[in-house]
């Protein structure tokens, strides 16, 4: 009986229908004015922000004309090791005195530049064919360092000569000395074979690791100078490490990409 009084009751009530009705509650209308707030935010941005892109690639500190390995001429015993690792020597310099069936014969350089490893022995054999130094290509003492990437094809084609680039160098505590600053001069048009790389490389164990993906493409980065870093190149930090660099250093580089508006990623 209760039900039913309730629903006659309801019968006799007019239709109340002068009374405003509400739609939502404050905050209700508090959360929609955010949300479309945000929206129009995210959709200005989209339109007119920008997005800075990094491309982190693998290097190597090395000579714009690179290194080559050394190999002996001759087989016989070493006798004399004539120069020394870190000399600079002009063309045809004399390294090694070779004692052979036919007599002591000299390994000369092939073309001029810096001992950077030798690994001939006074006493050692050697053999036709057999590594005795990897010779830097350099014409002075101030000859200055690059750094060489190598990209898959798709990723070097998106670097723009100019572009800049952050080397880490894992020999230097990034936390204290920062990270390498440098500038794309070139981007290479072709992928590099094995051959290729160990010609310039001068290792066959670096160009086997750079290679190691399938054939990359190089790209030169020259090295920001400065007169008053002990290196003599620029750092993130003021001053850099205490130490010059040494080339065969292998780096780490995140290359700055042309900035993108966000709307480029959603349109096809």
């Amino acid at each position: 009986m209760q039900f039913r009084h309730k629903a006659l009751a309801r019968l006799r009530s007019p239709e109340e229908l002068d009374l405003p009705v509400r739609l939502a509650r404050p905050q209700g209308r508090l959360a929609l004015a955010v949300t479309l707030v945000v929206m129009a935010a995210a959709t200005f941005w989209a339109a007119t922000g920008s997005v800075s892109v990094r491309l982190s690639a693998p290097g190597i500190l090395t000579h714009a004309e690179g290194s080559y390995l050394l190999q002996s001429p001759v087989a016989g015993q070493v006798t004399a090791v004539l120069a020394e690792e870190g000399r600079l020597l002009p063309p045809a310099a004399p390294l090694l005195r070779v004692a052979t069936d036919r007599g002591e014969q000299l390994v000369r350089l092939v073309a001029g530049g810096r001992i950077t490893t030798l690994t001939a022995r006074t006493g050692s054999v050697v053999t036709p064919g057999a590594e005795v130094a990897t010779v830097a290509r350099v014409r002075s003492d101030d000859d200055p360092l690059v750094a060489v990437l190598y990209l898959p094809a798709a990723d070097a084609a998106t670097v723009p000569v100019g572009a800049r680039a952050d080397l880490t160098v894992p020999a230097v505590p990034t936390q204290r000395y920062g990270v390498l600053r440098g500038r794309v001069r070139a981007v290479g048009r072709s992928p590099q074979t094995q051959a290729q790389l160990t010609g310039f490389l001068g290792d066959p164990r670096l160009a086997a690791r750079f290679g190691r993906q399938g054939d990359p493409v190089a790209v030169l980065v020259d090295l920001s100078p400065s007169a008053t870093t002990r290196s003599g190149y620029h750092w993130s930090s003021a001053d850099g490490p205490p130490y010059p660099l040494d080339p065969a250093t292998p780096v780490t580089a995140a290359v700055h990409l042309a900035a993108q508006q966000p709307l480029d990623w959603l349109l096809p």
